[in-house]
């Protein structure tokens, strides 16, 4: 009956002689029942259970005899599907030399401290992970180049600021924080920038607002983005000084002008060779009323015999990236033709190549080259009656060689005797070309000091 009773207030109760052997059981938990609890009358409860919970079972046998104060001890008893935790607690019943076992399983609550447990170990992983994360924003923030401030959104105030905004603002490290971020700006834009700071956070997509910084006094062009941060509004404030490109800007118009000044005409063409820009000394010698009647028409309208020298040009722009003091002619609007010496680069501008010349008006110093009164190696009609004659094998020999010499003879007459620009302009050495005006006997049409 008292362990019936006593059974209420626990899972399990074992009624227990002096020594541990159990006389009776009752157990309130059918699942414990289902482990075997109840058929364990006559063995030894200390024997029921795991070799390293026995010692504790010992000695709460041992309390319970001696009349000390009982208290709870967890122990394991083995089962078929794992452990299984109960908490007992031993006493004297009554007068007797019995002893009484109260016990209460732990199953459950071992299942909860496991999940605790997890849940913990959890925890420290997201943690760690938050700081690894923090660490790094943190790195990226003080490192990066690009002045940034953070700014509540609600008090407007500068919640954090990378070095770089501390030197753009000439501040001290640290200063910044807790200040008005309408503070970076001059005194009569600080209206402005806070009306920005409002704009910013109804849009996502606003345009950058160029305000002039206090301590400087230079312009810098401010743009931010909302963000949220532990349900707390804030602003995230990029600063770009334009200084550096309103430096630039005056180099770019400096470079202008002084190629719009030069006395030579200079080009500048895209890859179909459509005009992009011209200087005024382009302008005069094409004829034309103005530059913007010159940009978008091909550069070939101006430059060169149509299909051959301009070709040739860009030919050897494509192959050596330049070229040097090539002689061709150029013809102006009005019918005026001129010749001239070009020079030009090919260059990528935002991914696309252009070509630039320079043209030289080299009219008046050119020598006047006599015409040449050669006879022609052969003609193609004497070269057809060698057939039946000679060999098919030997006509084309003829008819290469006679090609050749004409080709050689053309180029030189084309460059003034020039040598160097011939072999440029039949894609030759200067050696191969010697060796062929020998073998065509033309050594002597050219000046040696060429």
């Amino acid at each position: 009956m008292a362990a019936s009773l006593l059974a209420a207030v626990g899972d399990v109760t074992f009624i227990l002689t002096g020594d541990g052997t159990i006389i009776d059981v009752a157990v309130s938990q059918g699942d414990l029942a289902n482990h075997g609890f109840a058929d364990w009358i006559g063995e030894s409860w200390v024997g029921t259970m795991t070799p390293e919970s026995r010692p504790k079972a010992i000695e709460m046998l041992q309390g319970a005899a001696a009349a000390t104060p009982p208290r709870w001890r967890q122990v394991n008893h083995p089962a078929a599907g794992g452990d299984v935790p109960v908490r007992y607690m031993v006493m004297a019943l009554g007068d007797s030399e019995r002893l009484i076992a109260i016990g209460r399983d732990m199953r459950v609550a071992a299942a909860m401290q496991q999940r605790l447990l997890q849940t913990q170990q959890s925890l420290e992983r997201d943690y760690i992970r938050l700081r690894q994360a923090e660490t790094r924003y943190r790195l990226l923030f003080d490192m990066a180049s690009e002045p940034v401030l953070i700014v509540d959104s609600q008090s407007r105030r500068i919640r954090e600021a990378n070095p770089a905004a501390h030197r753009v603002l000439d501040a001290r490290e640290g200063t910044l924080v807790g200040n008005l971020a309408s503070m970076v700006v001059v005194p009569e834009q600080r209206d402005d920038f806070v009306a920005y700071l409002g704009a910013a956070e109804a849009a996502d997509d606003l345009d950058p607002a160029i305000l002039r910084l206090n301590e400087h006094g230079g312009d810098a062009k401010f743009s931010a983005r909302l963000f949220r941060q532990s349900r707390t509004p804030m602003l995230i404030v990029r600063i770009e000084p334009v200084i550096a490109g309103a430096a630039e800007r005056r180099i770019d118009a400096t470079l202008s002008d002084v190629v719009e000044r030069m006395p030579d005409a200079f080009v500048l063409a895209d890859r179909e060779l459509k005009v992009l820009t011209a200087n005024a000394a382009f302008v005069e010698l094409a004829e034309m009323p103005s530059a913007d009647r010159i940009v978008g028409a091909g550069l070939g309208t101006w430059l060169g015999r149509p299909g051959i020298d301009l070709d040739l040009i860009v030919g050897q722009l494509r192959d050596h990236g330049s070229v040097r003091n090539l002689s061709t002619i150029f013809r102006g609007a009005a019918g005026a033709q001129e010749e001239i010496e070009i020079s030009g680069v090919i260059a990528a501008i935002n991914g696309n190549d252009c070509y630039g010349f320079t043209i030289r008006n080299v009219g008046r110093r050119l020598r006047d080259v006599p015409v040449a009164t050669r006879d022609m190696p052969r003609s193609v009609d004497q070269l057809t009656e060698l057939v039946g004659r000679i060999s098919l094998k030997e006509i084309v020999r003829e008819s290469t060689d006679m090609i050749e010499r004409l080709c050689i003879e053309a180029a030189l007459a084309y460059t003034s005797d020039n040598r160097a620009s011939a072999a440029e302009i039949l894609g030759l050495s200067r050696q191969s070309l010697y060796s062929k005006l020998h073998r065509h006997g033309l050594g002597n049409l050219v000046s040696d000091t060429n």
